[in-house]
């Protein structure tokens, strides 16, 4: 009986059952399971045909070797891998040298030249780079990249979140890409550890966070940073922000105001502030203090400090705050923190007011109001037991401007509120809009916002400043024909 007859009589035995309690599915997938095995054992008996479908049998054949090799490389090389003293170019030479041995050795590897140099690419992403995420990350387009556990991989697209057809073979192999990206920057992640911050080779950053705290397979979140930064004219094309905008925010950053850069998760902070810190003129002496080094400053005197968490007897930590401090002693003309989120805010605010002035910073708020309330209360988280007045006075005197950054509904970034810190009148910080975005102008076919920031007309107090300072200013920044928009509140 040839393997087309017996095919048949498989089908034509499954057919006729009548069990009345089997779910159909049950059904089709005990026939595939029977008629995947007799192709199996077709296939394997000699002298005879297989009668494999020709279209998948040889991807499976690729989907093999390309496992065997990889494993094959894995063992050959062993720590080598990971090793962050070993120089990448000495590291990829050596990978290629083993790939073509482990190849050379496979009896039924008779690839063609182009399958060849595909199986070699694609061997060579799962050793040395991040396997299925390698095409994301090679492409400009996506600028974050979510794993929530092997089989599930999204993507951000032009603001939008994608589900992709990507996936790990296991949760070894996801684990295994972790661990190489933390190992290159002198991380960890275990049992002990299970939780870490990173950065890829470009200064994309990394946050990885496995079992037992990730019930459903080991997370990564990658957010893509530009090989080459964002300039202020990209932000203008972008409609981040306007001429106007970017005029005004120049002066202030020469004039040495201190600006705290406020918006939510994924709205473009670190962006902003590389854009704010590239107006620092160059004579500067600059410190940057991050928790793991995005800022991508282009002056030369530059000093970049990052934080280092505990080893694993739970010692040896260095925070944000003692590099703050730490700082002052280093002879800084600007201080520049990429986030506060803690008790580092006091100090941070105490260098604003004692000399340090033109610091920039970022924080997590919706709005200028609310950047203001978390400031007290990070201060607060200090451990210092100031009364609410005198901290609120310390923000109002320590913070100038205040540049909120929003991602709105059509998912672009937009500066929404370009405030003016006052001062402490009763127990209210006073503020000033100089820019808000305006709504009103509703959205195109697309569905993308038409409105932008526009002056409020008000002539913020510290123009008072640039007078001094022999900064000028266009008319056209705060002319009086600019539409006013007396409120920056959403339709």
């Amino acid at each position: 009986m040839n393997l087309s007859e017996r095919l048949s009589q498989a089908r034509g035995e499954e057919a006729l059952s009548t069990d009345p309690i089997r779910p159909a599915a049950a059904d089709a997938g005990r026939l595939a399971t029977r008629v995947a095995t007799v192709a199996v054992t077709e296939e394997a008996a000699p002298g005879r045909a297989s009668a494999a479908d020709p279209a998948t049998a040889p991807v499976d054949g690729l989907a093999r070797l390309k496992a065997k090799a990889s494993q094959a490389l894995f063992d050959r090389l062993g720590t080598k891998l990971s090793d962050p003293d070993l120089p990448e170019e000495q590291l990829h030479g050596l990978v290629r040298t083993e790939l073509q041995r482990v190849l050379a050795n496979e009896q039924d590897s008779a690839l063609s030249t182009e399958d060849r140099r595909r199986l070699m690419a694609e061997i060579t992403d799962e050793v040395l780079g991040h396997g299925p995420l390698q095409p994301f990350l090679d492409d400009p387009t996506v600028t974050e990249i979510m794993v929530n556990g092997p089989d599930l991989v999204y993507v951000e697209r032009n603001g939008r979140l994608v589900r992709t057809e990507a996936a790990f073979t296991s949760e070894a192999h996801l684990r295994r890409v972790i661990e190489r990206i933390v190992s290159r920057v002198g991380r960890r992640i275990d049992e002990s550890s299970p939780l870490v911050d990173a950065r890829l080779a470009d200064g994309s950053r990394v946050n990885a966070i496995i079992p037992p705290l990730a019930f459903g397979g080991s997370s990564l979140t990658i957010r893509k940073f530009s090989s080459t930064p964002f300039e202020v004219g990209d932000l203008i094309a972008f409609g981040t922000m306007s001429p106007e905008m970017a005029e005004l925010l120049r002066a202030c950053v020469e004039a040495r105001l201190n600006i705290i850069v406020s918006g939510g998760t994924g709205t473009g902070k670190t962006t902003l502030l590389n854009v704010l810190s590239s107006f620092i003129p160059d004579y500067e002496r600059i410190i940057t203090i991050e928790d793991a080094v995005e800022l991508q400053l282009q002056q030369e005197h530059v000093v970049r400090l990052e934080s280092r968490p505990a080893n694993i007897e739970g010692k040896g930590a260095v925070s944000i705050r003692d590099l703050v401090r730490n700082s002052l002693r280093m002879r800084p003309d600007r201080i520049v923190v990429g986030e506060v989120r803690g008790g580092e805010s006091l100090d941070m605010l105490q260098a604003m007011n004692t000399g340090h002035d033109g610091s920039l910073s970022t924080v997590h708020a919706n709005n200028p109001r609310d950047a203001i309330a978390r400031l007290e209360t990070l201060v607060l988280m200090a451990g210092m037991d100031l009364p609410l007045r005198a901290v609120r006075e310390q923000v109002a005197s320590a913070v100038d401007v205040i540049v909120q950054i929003s991602r709105l509904r059509d998912g672009t970034r937009r500066i929404t509120h370009v405030t003016e810190v006052q001062g402490v009148e009763g127990e209210t910080v006073t503020m000033q809009d100089a820019f808000t975005f305006d709504y009103s102008a509703g959205t195109d076919l697309n569905g993308r916002l038409l409105g932008k920031a526009v002056p409020t007309g008000v002539r913020p107090r510290f123009t008072e400043r640039f007078a001094e300072l022999g900064i000028a200013l266009s008319p056209r920044v705060f002319g009086h024909s600019a539409e006013r928009v007396p409120s920056g509140k959403r339709p």
